[in-house]
């Protein structure tokens, strides 16, 4: 007999994981999470190891990675294909060091005009919305 842990309703297993049903319904759409069989006359049951999944996903998630992304390290998840996990991983990782910079790119024209914003008075134009008028 399966334990309390392992006989979760959809609802119950969406609470434990963090998520809404609607979450649980669209990773299974996705294919990243199966949909178990439903017992004649009875409802779906879901276990520890689909909470686990739904949490990998949504941590995957949390670090940049795309769902297709999620997939394959989903495939790679046994730990013997650490090597393909690093490069999905470098990959992610450029490409945050590039927004990184465009941040502090637009951080630093942001601050620029907020201080010519602060600086102006009178009947002078606003220096943030002629600029953005300019571009």
């Amino acid at each position: 007999m399966k334990s309390r842990q392992d006989n979760l309703t959809i609802g119950t297993f969406a609470k434990a994981a963090g998520v809404n049903l609607e979450t649980i319904r669209f990773y299974q759409r996705k294919g990243l999470l199966c949909e178990p069989d439903r017992p004649p006359g009875g409802i779906r049951r879901y276990g520890h190891g689909d909470v686990a999944r739904v949490k990998f996903v949504k941590s995957a998630q949390r670090l940049g990675f795309s769902l297709e992304e999620v997939s394959h390290l989903l495939k790679l998840e046994d730990g013997t294909h650490c090597s393909e996990a690093a490069e999905l991983a470098a990959l992610r990782l450029a490409d945050v060091r590039a927004r990184l910079s465009d941040l502090r790119r637009m951080e630093a024209a942001l601050s620029a005009l907020v201080d010519q914003c602060c600086s102006c008075h009178g009947d002078i134009s606003c220096p943030l919305i002629a600029s953005l008028h300019a571009c």
